[in-house]
């Protein structure tokens, strides 16, 4: 099977079982994109009414805002 090229540093990155890091490269790379999905670098993006939080969501909490919506939701 042919290598497929590093979604972070573009280098080759050979498949399953030979690279246990796949589709990375390395397990550097592999690292570098958790923490920039950690980080909220990257983002799945969600119509705002969609957008839930603690398995509740913006509709249910009833417009409240910052502390106000933590003390709803916990």
């Amino acid at each position: 099977m042919t290598s497929k090229p590093c979604p972070h540093c573009k280098k080759p990155a050979a498949p399953r079982p030979e690279n246990p890091a796949f589709p990375f490269c390395c397990e550097r790379c592999r690292t570098i994109d958790l923490g920039a999905w950690l980080s909220e670098d990257y983002r799945v993006p969600v119509p705002p009414e969609e957008t839930e939080r603690d398995g509740v969501a913006e509709s249910e909490v009833g417009g409240a805002t910052g502390a106000d919506r933590d003390d709803v939701l916990n």
